[in-house]
């Protein structure tokens, strides 16, 4: 015979004025969390109270009900409705909904209510703003309805745009938080679901590799070029932008590449087109010139345009106040407010140091500009440089009847510009096979590179040391003779042309230090060469000899040149290997370290231009065997990428950059395996496709 189940019975509820409720002492709450009084009280008055109370009748000694309850679960709604009674928003004796418990234990009924208590999941809450956005409020609406920042809506309302199939993974705990904050960077959903797949296979899943492959496609808000063009104009003409939410991302991502390209283009033709009105005989124009495009050309002089009495007038009031600021601080650091102010004294002054200069218009006949893009997206405006096909003969008086400038009778002077280059730089090096079975030898062209960088740093390594300039000066000059027509010492020096631009080399360390030091240079000695000797017997031994070693320097060549039919007349392979020994013991001497000098193996200068194996013989020396057995599966453009994170901080540099001590005994490199590396895709045969694919082969010469 089946037992009968006993069924429970609900307690009852009844409404009861407020001013008849008194909190418990059972209530087990005591510690303050989560939503204020304050906002619970907002809420009940935007939307009443959502939630009964629960309550005891409140007895005598004797056990009679007193009419008065109290409440043991419900405490800070309890609270939230007295402040509301205190703001005269709600009458004392306004009823409240409650549920009337008896038997049991008050302190239970508390435990329970808070224990039992599930908040909603992330996912719920990011679904329920998009349908109260799809409702119609704004997100201000939403922001000051839940008592959130407008910011926090934001961020909800792009993690509920992910791909649906995503929130599922994440709803069955598939993936963190961060990796769906990560994949918000994107709205596509087919790729955010196709990098997913990709990633998930491998475990090498972090956040910062999910956004790298979201945005391997598109150009950096810093970047020069979205920095010069900006993103309104960018955005007003159409271009998209990756913005990442929860990160700081550095102005976004801009993903019409092609689009930003041609604002580049058109932005620099009409600054061009500007300054071609002065009447330049060519104007050059690029994104980034290569360090060292004007050796080789005279630049003229000019001077700046004439301040007017009230710009000097502001000079002299911004030098007297700055001389009185650092007059009266005689503490050991200045008050923020003044060296706040003395910073935009300097600024305000450097910015009439910078007033445009004036040239002689038989100068700007036969002289041209440079224009381009400064690291920090401001247009770079150079003029003044004189070609040697453009120089006026010396028997040649009549400078201003060049054919090629308008200076004719009836025209304008300074209206006509000849040759306008619109050139924007950065082109792909050549393709080349990628051999998988063997370490090739590194190309001829990526050597030259290579050693570019290092004798740009040997040279600023040399400048420094004016003892080895002098004597390796010496060493050249000693029982040899170099005939020179042009001066009574028979030596001369030539400052050899680097025959390929390497990555970087214009924005290199040694690049910055020589300009800065040449510069510092040129501004001390005389314009004209009447006085340089007066000039230098005026300088004391130790300015004489850093000057030397300046000068010195500009002749050092350790560039590998291969033989080919535009040099073996020039040089032989002897030559070469000569010049690169001797290149090294200068190295030496002055202890040329090309890590100090900035060098660090990237994808663009290095890892992408060699072979598979010559990646991983780097990662090997580097890190060790472990960290190189972490990318040897990935495919070539992914594993240069990883290397390069892998090698960063190593100090790791290919045999060109290195300085080898002739009677040094190898050693071992030995390390440990670093973090995962970022993965794309591991199936053999999709690395195989993607080796036979030009676009992913190795690029060199």
């Amino acid at each position: 015979m089946t037992k009968a189940v006993q069924k429970i019975t609900l307690s009852p509820s009844r409404d009861i004025p407020f001013n008849k409720l008194v909190l418990s002492q059972s209530n087990v709450r005591r510690v303050k969390a989560g939503v204020s009084i304050e906002q619970l009280a907002e809420s009940i008055a935007q939307r009443t109270l959502l939630q009964s109370l629960s309550v005891r009748a409140v007895v005598d000694a004797d056990g009679n009900e007193t009419g008065m309850f109290e409440v043991p679960a419900g405490g800070r709604r309890y609270r939230a409705l007295e402040l509301l009674v205190k703001q005269k928003r709600m009458s004392k004796t306004q009823a409240v909904p409650c549920v009337v418990r008896e038997g049991g234990i008050a302190a239970d009924d508390s435990v329970a209510e808070n224990d039992e208590r599930v908040g909603l999941h992330p996912l719920d809450q990011f679904r329920a703003f998009q349908t109260l956005r799809d409702l119609g409020m704004t997100e201000e609406d939403i922001a000051a309805r839940h008592f959130v920042n407008p910011a926090i809506v934001k961020q909800r309302l792009r993690l509920a745009s992910v791909s649906p199939k995503l929130h599922e993974v994440y709803a069955e705990d598939g993936m963190t938080l961060e990796q769906l904050m990560a994949f918000s960077v994107m709205a596509d959903h087919a790729r955010q679901e196709q990098v997913w797949e990709n990633v998930s296979r491998s475990g090498h899943d972090e956040p910062y590799q999910i956004r790298r492959l979201l945005t391997e496609n598109t150009v950096r808000g810093s970047d020069r070029r979205a920095q010069f063009v900006g993103l309104d104009a960018y955005q007003h003409a159409g271009g998209g932008v990756l913005r990442d939410l929860f990160e700081h991302d550095d102005g976004g991502w801009l993903q019409d590449v092609v689009l930003l390209d041609r604002l580049v283009t058109e932005k620099l033709k009409a600054a061009a087109e500007t300054i071609a009105a002065e009447g330049w005989k060519w104007i050059s124009v690029a994104v980034e010139f290569p360090y060292g495009h004007t050796q080789g050309l005279r630049e003229i002089e000019g001077r700046p345009v004439d301040l007017s009495s009230e710009e000097q007038a502001t000079i002299d009031a911004l030098n007297a106040e700055q001389a009185k600021l650092e007059t009266e601080q005689n503490a050991a650091e200045w008050p923020d407010e003044v060296d706040q102010r003395l910073g935009e004294i300097e600024s305000a002054l450097a910015a009439f140091e910078d007033r445009p200069m004036l040239y002689e218009p038989t100068e700007i006949a036969r002289a041209g500009v440079f224009i381009s893009i400064e690291s920090e997206g401001r247009l770079s405006v150079d003029r003044g440089y004189v070609r040697p096909e453009d120089e006026v003969p010396a028997n040649d008086t009549d400078v201003g009847q060049d054919a090629n400038v308008s200076s004719t009778e009836g025209q304008e002077p300074g209206t006509s510009v000849h040759r306008t280059i619109i050139a924007v730089a950065g082109g792909a090096p050549d393709a080349e096979e990628d051999d998988e079975d063997a370490a090739k030898p590194l190309s001829d062209r990526l050597i030259t590179e290579l050693t570019t960088h290092r004798t740009l740093a040997l040279r600023d390594a040399l400048a420094e040391n004016p003892a080895i300039a002098f004597q390796a000066v010496l060493h050249m000059t000693a029982f040899y003779r170099f005939a020179s027509s042009a001066s009574c010492l028979e030596i001369s020096l030539r400052t050899p042309n680097f025959p390929t631009q390497a990555p970087g080399l214009r924005e290199s360390v040694s690049a910055k230090a020589v300009e800065a030091r040449h510069e510092a240079w040129k501004a001390r000695l005389p314009k004209s060469e009447n006085d340089l000797w007066d000039a230098l017997a005026a300088l004391d031994g130790g300015s004489q000899s850093s000057l030397f070693a300046h000068c010195a320097s500009f002749a050092a060549n350790a560039i590998y040149e291969p033989a080919n039919r535009y040099n073996q007349g020039r040089v032989s392979a002897q030559g070469v290997r000569t010049r690169l020994d001797q290149a090294d013991v200068l190295a030496r001497a002055v202890g040329l370290d090309m890590v100090q000098a900035g060098w660090r193996p990237t994808v663009d200068n290095y890892l992408g231009r060699v072979t598979k194996p010559r990646i991983l013989e780097a990662v090997r020396e580097a890190k060790g065997e472990p960290s190189a057995q972490l990318i040897d599966h990935l495919k070539k453009a992914d594993m240069a990428k990883e290397a390069e994170r892998l090698l960063d901080g190593s100090g790791w540099l290919p045999e060109p950059l290195r300085l080898v001590d002739p009677n040094a005994a190898p050693v071992e490199q030995e390390g440990e395996a670093g973090s995962l590396p970022e993965f794309l895709a591991d199936d053999e045969d999709q690395e195989n496709a993607s080796d036979d694919d030009p676009q992913q082969l190795d690029a060199a010469e």
